[in-house]
């Protein structure tokens, strides 16, 4: 075997802002824009506002449009969803260890828009008139007539950059005999298979 030297290491020089020398905001944006993802709901239960009173009211249902999501192990059977760092959900899922995902179909665009808003309003209001179920294992609402619906249990947070990616444990998962097609983000977008 001939003695092949190594390559040169390019070096790296991050700039002020965090981000390797010539690589912008916008320039990053735009790149991953043109990955297509598939677009879920992660929703969690807030704890009891005290937790010691059986009888104390049931904290509130939180809800966030996701397409930072993936599959990361088969055994055992993980998933990781990136959230944005001191985002709610993020916060709730630092303390509340259970969460759902509900995999939206393309006919779903308008609950994607409404948990994607800034500025939205009580998340009580945003499930007002979904057909939802609460989860068996978690207790977190599931989206009716998703594609798939998966319950979790985190096991794992890492802090990447301006993110939280939080390995959850698949408790339960199921595919309803829903026959439509999945919602995509493409360029900014919410799309379809056509």
């Amino acid at each position: 075997m001939p003695n092949i030297p190594p390559a040169p290491a390019v070096p790296f020089a991050p700039a002020a802002s965090g981000h390797a020398e010539g690589v912008s905001n916008d320039e990053f944006r735009a790149a991953m824009s043109r990955l297509a993802a598939g677009v879920v709901l992660v929703t969690a239960q807030e704890p009891p506002l005290d937790p010691d009173d059986p009888g104390a009211p049931a904290g509130e249902d939180v809800g966030m449009t996701a397409t930072a999501f993936m599959s990361v192990s088969l055994d055992p059977p993980l998933v990781l969803v990136s959230l944005r760092e001191g985002s709610r959900m993020d916060d709730l899922l630092a303390e509340q260890p259970l969460w759902a995902v509900s995999v939206l179909t393309d006919q779903q665009r308008q609950t994607a828009g409404r948990f994607a808003m800034k500025g939205r309003v009580s998340d009580r209001l945003l499930f007002a008139d979904l057909p939802v179920t609460r989860g068996e294992a978690t207790g977190a609402q599931l989206v009716g007539g998703a594609l798939a619906t998966l319950e979790c249990r985190t096991e794992q947070r890492v802090r990447a950059g301006d993110h939280t990616l939080v390995i959850g444990r698949v408790l339960t998962a199921r595919v309803p005999d829903s026959a439509g097609r999945p919602l995509l983000y493409f360029r900014g977008r919410y799309g379809h298979l056509t």
